[in-house]
């Protein structure tokens, strides 16, 4: 089978997706996210947190909430239908560290759930961290020669 009818097979075989349909999802499930967050935020302010205090404590409850979410299996079903609006907020970078920490905990605390948590957050966590450090780099330079781009 040559490659453009292998292609041909796939494209015909694959589901259709409905981008309209997963965008609109993924806007009002990232939106709700958001919104929960804010409310959150607002709770601990309410609480008598200063302003750094209250996001600081927000971030930890939004990563618990996404970890407990992911460990009862609820997490997953939201991001099936969700999509991106689920996977993008905060509390999907906590369903990514603590999907394979949870898929493999059978194989130990170290060769399991140590290993594989970050299997799929590590990428995003090289290429994130060496972006923002590219970024500053350039940003200094411009710096050093007077340009002020902020």
């Amino acid at each position: 089978m040559s490659p453009q009818e292998y292609d041909k097979l796939v494209s015909k075989n694959s589901p259709k997706s409905n981008c309209l349909k997963n965008c609109l999802a993924a806007f009002v499930a990232g939106g709700a996210i958001c919104a929960a967050g804010q409310g959150v935020l607002l709770g601990f302010g309410a609480l008598g947190l200063d302003e750094n205090a209250a996001k600081t404590a927000t971030s930890v409850t939004l990563i618990f909430a996404g970890a407990l979410l992911t460990a009862l299996g609820v997490y997953d079903k939201l991001a099936r239908r969700a999509g991106a609006g689920a996977l993008i907020p905060i509390t999907g970078f906590a369903n990514a560290m603590a999907a394979p920490a949870i898929e493999f905990k059978t194989e130990g605390l170290i060769t399991g759930t140590g290993t594989k948590m970050f299997i799929i957050a590590g990428p995003v966590l090289v290429y994130g961290i060496s972006a923002s450090v590219a970024y500053g780099a350039v940003l200094w330079l411009l710096h050093l020669f007077g340009i002020t781009l902020f």
